[in-house]
């Protein structure tokens, strides 16, 4: 039996031998393209060619894509584990032609490959065209012999493909297996419909382009775009009728049975199958730069692993379990996907603390959805503000919380949850800045050309001469030459400045940036010029003189050198101080600093920060030459050289390498030795994102300056406790101790003062609807903290009450309320408080037992405390 290893490269193969270029997948991160959160189709990476944005370097293209489907027209999460071949993450194997071979060869290399190189079984194959398509629907019988009776023409619907609302799209052929028992029983009617009938490959021929209002027309190049589920591929071809029962999962589905000890069955695996699909989808996102968090597209990676951890329990897993699956999907993909086995340790660190994260309020949410359950008077729907709770308390996706309302024959008020959502939103929403780009004009060509040749690498001023150019209002052009020593900012490293000169005006180059223009990627020189001239001016010296000379700011470079290079030590040093888990995550070179991100999932102690420290000084010490060559990438990263998250890599990639040290992949400009870096310095530490830290250095003279001001920092601290270095640490401790002693000795005197309070307060008590009510100003205090500790002191002398406490802190009227635990139901602190609030003119909220409140308004404090009684009385009903 083929392996699914084995299939993938059959299909790789095939179309090598058919003159097509192997392209690598790209991410599951899409780089280029905002529209996305995740790649979700092999065309992806493409797109640029179908829009005219970018020309292709190859005219015929093959590949394997890592894909996920977890969100918007794509969303089929509710099925996968249900049904046997859905799925959040799969591999679409894919060929294109771009303007090159049409439907003819895409048709018949399809067939071909199914009955001849698979020797799938003729008789069980249908295609679809759509209902338009008379060539397609000729050229099947005509190449391949398929019987015109199975060839159907379906709808826009099912056989029309579109990349948007307006662009590039076509008609599209598909290819159905069917995989029931008797092919006897065949029939047109099940293609479509009934799941024995699998789509197994889509050919899309891009032939038009959808017009703003919803015309045709023809494109003048046409293209193919093919795409096939690799799992469903791999399911016949290994006579399976699931995918799950491929050789692609059940080495993880068997993980999954020894650690739980629970035995997987066809027909009550759900949960097995669903952890299998989602751990993969979790390695592949992960690998690729995604990490959980609260928004977009962390927001999805954080839903699957909690789904998975909810299913985990359903096989009796109350323990980090997930991350142990990891290897496996590594052992199953890792050959095709190197980078998941590159970054395995950092994948299971991310997994395990999300896992152990959850884990500690999944069961207790889990506790509140069975009393919701149970506390549903009449009807089936669980009510939003309970799926919102689970959601805000207890971290419960919603797509979770209707997952267990549909096991439990019950449905969720999403309109309900939505609402809360956004009433949570508007409390929390905070004015935004919303960036706009300065519209230019359009480029004016002065010499055509070979275009935005990077010479910098080894000079930083060359002969010019401009081919395109487009002014801004306020003084700034844009500049695209012939060549250029300008550094665009790529890879963290930010672009170049300088001047242009040569002109009948000076340009100040302000910045250098990677731009596609006229499908092609530019280097554009983001220049200012005196205000003093005008623009016609500067357009005709620019229109009129085309040799010039562009010069980088040489001072400027060489400090962007220093710490780019040191960012490569460090990263290096890292991995050494604090494991290979540790990636690049995000980073910034700039002439005064170096930043960089790194996926790690705890803080980085001062003793780490200071063994990274000593590597890279030692190195830099060493003197170590710095190399930069060009290789094949292949050859590059078997030989060890280090990729980066999110980064796009082509056949040929350039290599920096200290020898005997670090080797990373990188496009940037480095020194020639490290010693010319002098010294390096880690400012500082920080948390970034979840499992994701942050650390600034300096290097060069920027170190030796913060040094410096920090020593002399230091001095004077000496200076005012009049102490040495070598006493200034316990001078600090017994300055400590003195003021700890001194605020005990405070809390003591507030104590008895507080009791006194409290005895005060209580015997004050009023009655309101046969609750005791306590309602008072309390002047003496204006600390939010203490005055809740008092307000919960008082609540425990009475027993069964409401107290609300009023105060002034920091010039506005403040109120603290807090209610006896058996009073929670019947009057909820929360409700009390936003009372209280408009009272005070402004808001309140908290939570049954205890909430505050809070205006502008101080003058309204006595009358709020008046009024009290009769809040409580109203909240009452």
């Amino acid at each position: 039996m083929k392996t699914g290893k084995e299939i993938r490269q059959e299909f790789i193969s095939f179309f090598e031998g058919k003159e097509h270029k192997f392209v690598r997948s790209s991410p599951v991160v899409p780089i280029d393209d905002p529209t996305l959160l995740f790649a979700n189709a092999g065309m992806n990476q493409f797109k640029p060619f179908f829009l005219g944005q970018q020309q292709p370097e190859h005219k015929r293209v093959v590949n394997s894509q890592k894909c996920i489907r977890v969100s918007g027209k794509h969303n089929d999460l509710e099925e996968v584990g249900v049904d046997n071949y859905h799925h959040t993450f799969f591999e679409m194997l894919g060929n294109w032609s771009f303007g090159d071979y049409y439907k003819a060869e895409a048709i018949q290399w399809a067939w071909e490959l199914f009955t001849k190189v698979w020797e799938m079984d003729e008789e069980r194959l249908w295609a679809s065209v759509h209902e338009t398509d008379d060539e397609a629907a000729a050229l099947w019988p005509q190449v391949t012999g398929l019987p015109p009776e199975r060839v159907l023409r379906f709808g826009d619907k099912d056989n029309f493909w579109e990349m948007g609302e307006t662009g590039p799209c076509g008609p599209c052929s598909e290819i159905h297996y069917y995989d029931g028992p008797d092919i006897s029983k065949m029939t047109a009617e099940g293609i479509n419909v009934e799941p024995e009938y699998k789509e197994l490959w889509n050919l899309v021929f891009i032939q038009n382009n959808r017009l703003e209002d919803g015309s045709l027309e023809e494109l003048p190049a046409k293209h193919v775009d093919t795409g096939a589920g690799l799992e469903r591929i791999v399911a016949v071809i290994q006579g399976k009728g699931s995918n799950y029962a491929t050789d692609l999962f059940t080495p993880i589905i068997e993980h999954i049975t020894k650690i739980t000890g629970i035995a997987y069955t066809e027909d009550n695996g759900t949960a097995h199958r669903v952890l299998a699909d989602h751990v993969r989808m979790l390695t592949f996102s992960l690998a690729d730069g995604a990490l959980p968090g609260n928004e977009g597209r962390g927001y999805v990676v954080r839903r699957i692993l909690r789904r998975a951890a909810r299913f985990g329990r359903m096989l009796e897993q109350h323990e980090p379990f997930i991350y142990q699956l990891v290897d496996t999907v590594c052992e199953v993909m890792g050959e095709a996907f190197p980078e998941i086995i590159e970054k395995r340790r950092h994948i299971e660190k991310v997994i395990r603390a999300e896992e152990t994260a959850f884990g500690e309020t999944l069961d207790r949410g889990l506790e509140m959805f069975a009393r919701a359950v149970r506390d549903l008077k009449s009807g089936d729907v669980i009510p939003g503000e309970v799926a919102f709770r689970l959601y805000d308390t207890y971290g419960f996706p919603l797509d979770l919380t209707e997952l267990m309302a549909r096991e439990q024959g019950l449905s969720v008020d999403t309109a309900g949850f939505d609402q809360a959502m956004e009433a949570q939103r508007e409390r929390a929403r905070a004015g935004g800045k919303t960036l706009v780009q300065e519209a230019g004009k359009e480029w004016v060509i002065i010499t055509e050309g070979r275009s935005s040749e990077f010479v910098g690498y080894d000079t930083c001023e060359s002969d010019a001469t401009i081919r395109k150019y487009r002014v801004h209002d306020g003084g700034r052009v844009d500049l695209i030459l012939d060549r250029t020593p300008f550094y665009a900012e790529s890879g963290g490293q930010v672009g170049d400045a300088g001047v242009i000169t040569g002109l009948a005006v000076t340009l100040k180059v302000i910045d250098a940036q990677r731009m596609t223009v006229s499908g092609h990627e530019e280097i554009v020189h983001q220049c200012e010029f005196d205000n003093s001239q005008t623009i016609e001016a500067v357009c005709g010296s620019i229109g009129t003189n085309q040799k010039l000379t562009a010069t980088v700011d040489r001072e400027r470079r060489q400090a962007i050198r220093l710490n780019h290079t040191a960012t490569h030590l460090m990263h290096k040093a890292l991995k050494e101080v604090l494991g290979e888990h540790v990636q690049q995550a995000g980073s910034l070179v700039a002439p005064d600093r170096l930043r960089f991100d790194l996926t790690h999932y705890e803080k980085t102690k001062d003793s780490e920060i200071a063994e990274v420290e000593l590597i890279v000084n030692r190195t830099i010490r060493e003197n170590r030459p710095v190399n930069a060559s060009v290789q094949a990438y292949e050859t590059a990263r078997k030989g060890g050289a280090v990729a980066i998250f999110g980064e796009k890599y082509g056949d040929q990639v350039r290599v920096v390498e200290v020898p005997g040290f670090s080797m990373e992949l990188c496009g940037g400009i480095h020194v020639d030795r490290t010693g010319d870096i002098g010294f390096f310095k880690v400012t500082s530490e920080t948390a970034l994102a979840a499992g994701v830290r942050r650390i600034e250095a300096v290097t060069g003279e920027e170190a030796l300056r913060y040094t410096q001001k920090q020593v002399d920092r230091l001095q004077d601290i000496q200076n005012l406790l009049k102490a040495s270095p070598d006493n200034l640490g316990k001078k600090v401790k017994q300055l400590i101790e003195q003021r700890r002693d001194l605020e005990r000795q405070l809390k003591h005197a507030s104590l008895h003062k507080s009791k006194d309070l409290v005895g005060d307060l209580a015997a004050r008590a009023e009655d309101a609807e046969g609750v005791k009510v306590v309602a008072r100003r309390v002047e003496e205090i204006s600390d939010m903290n203490q005055l809740k500790d008092l307000a919960v002191d008082i609540k425990h002398h009475l027993k069964s009450s409401v107290v609300v406490l009023y105060t002034v802190a920091n010039n506005k009227p403040q109120a603290v309320v807090v209610v006896t635990d058996d009073l929670k139901e019947r009057i909820p602190a929360g409700t009390i408080a936003r009372e209280i609030g408009q009272l005070l003119g402004g808001s309140g909220g908290g939570t049954p037992i205890m909430a505050t409140a809070g205006g502008n308004d101080v003058s309204e404090i006595d009358a709020a405390v008046s009024a009290t009684p009769d809040v409580i009385t109203k909240v009452l009903g």
